[in-house]
């Protein structure tokens, strides 16, 4: 079955909140799903993990940002962050969330396979 990569190329919560919600859709119907944050997009892993729209989103009885990640985690998704990102933002991996892995877009791009679909936020 086709897997699916995404690439969040903007420190937008909303963005990447919509790529989790993606990835975990893809991940449960049993397709392998991962997701790269380039650049700045670093930054939203950074712990504490918050966005403007999680109070929204807990009022509505919908997960939280941190609480979506931890889902798709669970499920999962494979979070990569982008090595030159976090130099770029003067962040190191000792403030990410745990298990998120670091890596950079030539490797994250080479294991995209011939039949998976690649999704840009």
């Amino acid at each position: 079955m086709p897997g699916l990569s995404i690439i969040v190329a903007s420190a937008d919560g909303e963005r990447f909140y919509a790529a989790l919600e993606t990835a975990a859709a893809a991940a449960a119907l049993g397709r392998s799903a991962r997701i790269f944050l380039q650049g700045q997009a670093a930054a939203l892993l950074r712990t504490p993990v918050a966005f403007a729209g999680d109070a929204a989103r807990r009022a509505a009885g919908q997960p939280d940002l941190v609480s979506l990640i931890a889902e798709a985690m669970a499920m999962d998704v494979r979070l990569t962050v982008c090595q030159s990102g976090m130099a770029l933002i003067g962040m190191t991996a000792s403030e990410l969330v745990p298990q998120v892995r670091t890596g950079g877009l030539v490797s994250f791009t080479a294991e995209i396979g011939d039949a998976d679909r690649l999704v840009v936020f």
